[in-house]
């Protein structure tokens, strides 16, 4: 299996200061196999799963090719 692609913003910003407690995994898998799936304004992708690590859904966005992981926080307003 190919390595997830990341933004810079995504390996620097997220991961290490605005959200440490976050596991790339976890982006990883709910790219892999959301739940669901929304294309923003700007063309950027939304991805939603559950994560029972975390206890929550976690929302990733990927860059327009639906991929590259751009940033991800946890959504306490999802329904699924």
């Amino acid at each position: 299996m190919e390595p997830v692609k990341t933004t810079w913003y995504f390996e620097e910003r997220v991961l290490k200061i605005k959200r440490p407690y976050l596991h790339r995994e976890w982006c990883e898998q709910v790219v892999q196999a959301p739940i669901r799936t929304e294309r923003q304004p700007d063309g950027r992708v939304r991805h939603w799963a559950f994560v029972a690590q975390l206890g929550k859904h976690l929302r990733v966005i990927t860059l327009e090719d639906g991929e590259t992981i751009h940033n991800a926080m946890p959504d306490r307003r999802f329904k699924e």
